[in-house]
This record gives structure tokens, C-alpha cells and sequence, in this order.
């Protein structure tokens, strides 16, 4: 007689084509057949799906599987129909996709038996017609995938999950499968407690990938970095992942105007398009898709060779999540992500108008992940760590900061004045706190604890709060400390830092790194040449087109910035561009500015390019895309209508800031605004005139913050902002 083990490997060959089980998968599936819950923590690519999956067409009744995603839902009954004649049974998927007759049909498979998988989304599950339709069925279990959406703490929060243990408990009992890729400690927990499975048997796998390799870079010449490393790992697939819906279009134009296949994806396309990109995709008619991260939960494409963060994430978990979706097969995974930490406050303003505990979670979560970005710790032990396992290996040799060590230093110095500091404040205070005491700061908040008063008040203060905070970070790594997660993240002392406080021994630190902010519009105006290249380019060159600017700005009488700028003549020098289209795809360099200025440096390249018989690296070419920014178009015609800059912004949902950073992003591209009319209302003529002359006649760059510190204190930022718009407009374009 065949054991159940026997069984299993049998309907495994029979269904899938697989000879064994992957980890844990076996153990899995039988104590779900045998009636058991189970919680099942696995990464991404270790198989979860086929944990509900087989014992779902061996089992007798209808397996309910509950799922965020329509498009994850399609691709996984497409994927079960491949395995199984209908005589073994069916899968449907039941949501807001399908058509009354599409309903009807799932309807009839149901009821008759047929269905052996049904994928319901949390909202569908809830709805009174359904509830009444699975009433009807023998429901064998019900899987909730993705279970991490059921916690205020996971990455992706959807109260509708809350909603379905009562719902369960009115459709009829049977045993509960909850699985995840991604859960930290306390995630875990509230799974098992919303779900009402404490008891449940709990499967966890490692989280650590070791194929996965891990690095952070910093967020400067991102669009030509990420084409350069498309273009240098030719014919693999890959993912590229964005906050904004905008940035996903922007991105997979610009990749297809550079040779690159590339499709975009987010929840702002339609469901067809959505469906058709993903699966051109899946059928490598595609190389890249650019997505937000509606992309790539169950999506089974085991050969992603890459995923690239353009933007940073909002949480670990969501970061770990997606670079898992790289390498399933076990083959390389290279996972590459853009830091700026101008990211990071934009994430902190979308959090604006939420709940004050909504707030306080999003911004610890968003704390972590910008201490994994900053840190030069193992990228791996970090990741391990904050999903509560240990690494004990110095150096995994497959990350940034293993492959490329700083330097450490002795810290048993500093870990005991934090320890000592902590202990000394019976831990109620979270890591910011702990560091500003520590450095010195003092502002209204230590104030109001009268913590300037403390005696350890400024004791580190040779020392940054950047410092203080990486101190923290590997303070907890090394479990000397430890965060209360349910107050959101107050810092405690644990035994073992209590026993290094009163025997020290030797702990090698090390600082964080050092990042460059993105270049933006500000960032590229105020850069110098060396920075936008790394000093990469043709020195010779470079110098050449300094002499030509200096000579063009005395014959036109205007300062060199407005002309082109240090990074502009940098980007020149790396790609040699050598007609006006050419010039146009070098940084900061628009139509009207190449128009305008360009044809005397285009000529000065060409004719160095051919005395000197350099090879162009036309690879690196970056083509721009022609900007078709529906908020550049309204702008711009309002502006022309003479509408109020406030009306403009309320119009596109924006703030003055950002307004105006749109509107230097127009001129700066060579296009002539006239802003006279909102200045006159604002700005003081006295000053306007002062600011003006400012950047004709002193400045050696167009930098604000320059500006600032040399205009002084009667002039606002906004007020210097509006009139070099101005000058730049008049004097440039």
C-alpha cells in the first residue's frame, strides 16, 4: 500500500513534472491535508503557491485561495489550467473582471463540484451574493495569500483582509493556510491573532537568498546609469520599480527611445493593457517592465535577472519583497537600487492628512529602510536581522558592502555612553531622540523633557546625529539594544547590553555612507563638473569647452551658468556629442538652449573628435524623450493667460514648490516665460532689482542656496526663486 509520502510525489510528477519537493513543501502539505492550520513564512521563489496549489487537486471540495491581485489571479489559474485536464478539475477566479455570463459560468462549475481552486479577492469574498454561493459548496481549505496585508505593520496594508475570519466563520469552517514572503516578527503575530490561527503550526523558511546580490547606489545620472547597465547585460529580463505612475511612463519611454523593449505597468492603465503588458513580458517579448509595485506578487517568471529601484521604497519589507522577485530559479539576481533622500521626505509628505498612528508607522517603517540604504553593514545581515534571523558570517561577498568594505573603528566607547544614556531615561524615548541628547541638539522637544539638562546632554557632540544613529543601528544588529515595535520603535536596553555595561569589551564599528543627492533641476544648476561624471570625462576636452564658454559669455555679456552649465559641459566631455540632436540628450541641455548656444561647442567636438581620432561611446548616448508633460502644457498656457501661480498649482494638485520647480525645469530647457505679472503682485520692485543684478553681475553660479547666504536675510527663497526664473528666461532663452 502507497504511503502517503508516496502519494504526494506521485500527484507532485502528475499535476507539475517535478520529482521532489522543494524545503518544506511536503512537511506543508501534509499537515493541511490532515486538517491542520498553517502559517507559512517562505521567500519569494521558494515555492508557495504550490503549497495550496496540490493539495487543492487532491482534496476533496473547493479550495478557497484569497488574493490581493486580479492580474496575480489570472496568471495563476492560466498556470493551473496548463497542468490539469478539466476532467481533474477546473480553476476560476471570482472578481470585479468578469463578466455577468463569466459569473454565471463560475457559478455553475461550482456548485456541480468541478471547481478544485477558486481565486477570490478580499472584496469579492465579502460580498452578501457570495458569501451565499460558498454556503453552498464543500470548501476543502481556505488559503490567504500574501497574509502580510492583513497587518498595519506589513508593506501593504489592505483593510479588507481584516474582514476575513468573520466572513470565514459564516461560510463554514475548514483548516486555514496563511502564507507570506515578508514578515517581520511583529507582522507575524498579528497575522496568526486577526486570522484567529494562534495555535497554528508555523513553517518558516530562511529568508536569505544567497543568489541575490545586493547594492545601493546613489541617486545621480539614474537614467543613464540604469541604460548603461541594461545595455552591459544584454537579453535578461528585468523589473524596474517606481513610486509614481508618471515615472512609469517617463522610464519606459525613455528606455524605448534608447533601443530598449521595455513595457510599463501600474493601476492607471487599463485591465486589458495591464494583462497584455504583463504577459508580452512573461513571453520575453519584452526585456524590461517598468512598474509601481501593483507589479510581480505570484507573478512566475523565474528568470528575472534583475530588478532595479528607481525610487526607494517605503518599508524593508516591501524592498525585500520585490528584489525576491530576481532569481527565482536560483540563477543570478542582481538587485540595484537608486537612493536620494529626497525620496525619503517625499514619502513623508504623502503620509501628510493620515491618521496620527498611520503616520507614526509608515515613518518607522520608512526610518528602517533609510537605515539600510545609509548603512555599511552586510546588506544581508541587515535584511536577516529585521526579519528576526541571524547571519553570522562577516562578509556574504554578494553585496555592496561586503565586496567594497570601509574602514571600522573601535566603538566600545561610544556603545556604552549609549547604553548608559538609554538605561539612565527608562527607555521611553525612539533612536532620533536618543541621537540629538547624544549630539547636543537643542531643540523644543528635548526642552520640554528638560533633557538638555541631562548630564550626558552633548557628551557625543564631536560627533553628528549621522553618526549617533549608525551607532544605534549596530547596537541592535548586535541585540545590545532592541525596539518596542508596539510603542513604534522605542529603544530598550536588553540583557545582554545590561551585561556590556558592566563588563565593556572590543565592538568594530563602522560609519555609514556618505550619499550625493539626485540631480534634479537645483541639484545640476549648483553642481560642479567633476561631480556629474565622477571626473570621467575628457579632461583635455573639458577644458576646451570652459575656453568657449568663458569667450562666449564675454562676447554675449552673460554669465557663464546661463549659458551651460559645469555638469552640461561635463556630460560633453563623456559623450562627445556632435550635432545639435546629440547635444540635446546631454544633461540640462534643452532645445532651445542647443538651439541657442550650441552650434560653436558642437563644432568645437566635432573637430577635436577628428584631429584626435577618438572612438565615440555612442552606447552611452543617452536619447531624451520629447517632454509631452500635460502639466508643462497647462503651465505653460496659463502662464501665457496670465493665471495666478497659486490657481495654476491648485489647478494640478500642487504645491508653490513644486510649481516652481516645474516652471525652472521649462526655462531651463530653453522655453521663454514671462512670470512678470505674478513677480509685480509678490516681490518688491527694490528687491526685484536687487536679486536680478545679483545673478547678472555677481554670481559665479545659480545656486539658491548661494543666493541666500549672499543676498541675506531680508530675501525669502521663494522671492529669490521667482526673479532668477525670471533672469534665466530673459538672458538664456
Amino acid at each position: 500500500m502507497q504511503s502517503k509520502s508516496e502519494f504526494l510525489h506521485d500527484k507532485l510528477k502528475t499535476f507539475f513534472g517535478f520529482s521532489s519537493f522543494k524545503g518544506q513543501q511536503e512537511e506543508i502539505i501534509l499537515h493541511l491535508i490532515e486538517g491542520g492550520d498553517s502559517f507559512v513564512l517562505m521567500p519569494t521563489g521558494g515555492g508557495k503557491s504550490l503549497c495550496y496549489q496540490l493539495p487543492a487537486l487532491i482534496m476533496e471540495g473547493t479550495a478557497v485561495i484569497i488574493s490581493p491581485l486580479i492580474a496575480l489571479m489570472k496568471n495563476q489559474v492560466d498556470a493551473i489550467r496548463g497542468f490539469i485536464y478539466e476532467s481533474e478539475g477546473l480553476a476560476h477566479f471570482l472578481n470585479s473582471s468578469l463578466t455577468k455570463s463569466q459569473i454565471n459560468e463560475v457559478r455553475e462549475d461550482l456548485i456541480s463540484g468541478r471547481t478544485k481552486l477558486l481565486y477570490v479577492a478580499p472584496e469579492s469574498l465579502t460580498k452578501d451574493e457570495n458569501v451565499q454561493l460558498l454556503k453552498q459548496i464543500k470548501i476543502s481549505f481556505y488559503a490567504v495569500d500574501e497574509a502580510h496585508c492583513i497587518s498595519e505593520w506589513g508593506h501593504d496594508f489592505r483593510p479588507e483582509y481584516r474582514r476575513i475570519q468573520p466572513i470565514v466563520n459564516e461560510i463554514g469552517k475548514a483548516p486555514i493556510i496563511a502564507l507570506t514572503a515578508t514578515a517581520t516578527p511583529k507582522v507575524q503575530s498579528d497575522i496568526q491573532k486577526n486570522l484567529g490561527m494562534s495555535g497554528a503550526r508555523v513553517f518558516k523558511s530562511s529568508f536569505n537568498r544567497e543568489n541575490l546580490y545586493y547594492e545601493i547606489r546613489s541617486k545621480s545620472n539614474v537614467d543613464r546609469e540604469i541604460i548603461k547597465f541594461i545595455k552591459n547585460n544584454p537579453g535578461k529580463s528585468g523589473i524596474i520599480y517606481c513610486l509614481s505612475r508618471k515615472k512609469v511612463e517617463d522610464v519606459a519611454e525613455l528606455l524605448n527611445v534608447n533601443g530598449i523593449k521595455a513595457l510599463p505597468y501600474h493601476a492607471g492603465l487599463d485591465a486589458s493593457t495591464r494583462s497584455s503588458n504583463q504577459d508580452r513580458f512573461l513571453m520575453e517579448e519584452a526585456e524590461v517592465i517598468v512598474a509601481t509595485i501593483a507589479f510581480g506578487m505570484g507573478i512566475d517568471k523565474p528568470d528575472v535577472r534583475f530588478v532595479i529601484h528607481y525610487d526607494i521604497p517605503k518599508s524593508l519589507e516591501g524592498y525585500y519583497q520585490e528584489t525576491g522577485r530576481s532569481g527565482r530559479d536560483g540563477g543570478e539576481g542582481q538587485c540595484i537600487t537608486f537612493y536620494s533622500y529626497k525620496d525619503i521626505q517625499k514619502l513623508e509628505k504623502f503620509m501628510q492628512g493620515k491618521l496620527i498612528s498611520e503616520q507614526e508607522i509608515g515613518k518607522q517603517l520608512l526610518m528602517e529602510t533609510v537605515a539600510y540604504a545609509e548603512s555599511n553593514i552586510c546588506r544581508r545581515k541587515l535584511l536577516l536581522n529585521y526579519f528576526g534571523e541571524e547571519y553570522n558570517q562577516d562578509n556574504c561577498g554578494a553585496c555592496d558592502n561586503c565586496l567594497y568594505p570601509k574602514k571600522q573603528f573601535e566603538g566600545s566607547e561610544e556603545i556604552s555612553l549609549l547604553l548608559e544614556l538609554i538605561c539612565s531615561m527608562k527607555e521611553n524615548f525612539k533612536a532620533e531622540h536618543i541621537a540629538n541628547i547624544l549630539s547636543g541638539v537643542n531643540n523644543s522637544i528635548i526642552k520640554s523633557y528638560n533633557h538638555h539638562r541631562h548630564e550626558l546632554f552633548g557628551a557625543g557632540s564631536s560627533k553628528s546625529i549621522k553618526f549617533w544613529l549608525a551607532v544605534i543601528r549596530q547596537a541592535l544588529i548586535l541585540h545590545l539594544l532592541d525596539k518596542d515595535i508596539e510603542r513604534y520603535g522605542l529603544l530598550m536596553c536588553t540583557e545582554k547590553g545590561r551585561e556590556f555595561l558592566e563588563k565593556p569589551y572590543s565592538v568594530m564599528l563602522t560609519q555609514d555612507r556618505e550619499f550625493q543627492e539626485e540631480d534634479d533641476e537645483e541639484d545640476a544648476q549648483s553642481s560642479s563638473a567633476g561631480r556629474a561624471g565622477g571626473g570621467g570625462g575628457d579632461q583635455t576636452l573639458l577644458s576646451l569647452l570652459k575656453d568657449l564658454r568663458h569667450s562666449l559669455s564675454k562676447r554675449l555679456n552673460l554669465p557663464p551658468f546661463v549659458i551651460f552649465h559645469d555638469p552640461s559641459l561635463e556630460d560633453m566631455s563623456i559623450q562627445y556629442p556632435m550635432t545639435l540632436d546629440e547635444l540635446k540628450s546631454c544633461q540640462g541641455v534643452g532645445e532651445g538652449k542647443a538651439r541657442k548656444f550650441g552650434k560653436e561647442f558642437v563644432e568645437l567636438i566635432a573637430k577635436y573628435v577628428e584631429e584626435n581620432e577618438i572612438e565615440r561611446p555612442l552606447d552611452l548616448v543617452v536619447k531624451s524623450v520629447v517632454n509631452k508633460s500635460v502639466n508643462k502644457v497647462f503651465i505653460i498656457t496659463s502662464i501665457d493667460r496670465k493665471v495666478p501661480l497659486e490657481e495654476i498649482a491648485e489647478a494640478k494638485d500642487l504645491d508653490m514648490s513644486q510649481l516652481l520647480d516645474e516652471i525652472e525645469s521649462i526655462v531651463n530647457s530653453g522655453t521663454k516665460l514671462n512670470i512678470d505679472y505674478f513677480i509685480r503682485q509678490s516681490v518688491d520692485d527694490d528687491k526685484v532689482d536687487d536679486i536680478y543684478e545679483y545673478f547678472k553681475t555677481e554670481a559665479d553660479t545659480d545656486s539658491l542656496k548661494v543666493a541666500v547666504d549672499e543676498l541675506g536675510k531680508g530675501y525669502t527663497e521663494e522671492e529669490i526663486r521667482l526673479v532668477r526664473i525670471k533672469f534665466m528666461s530673459e538672458m538664456g532663452n
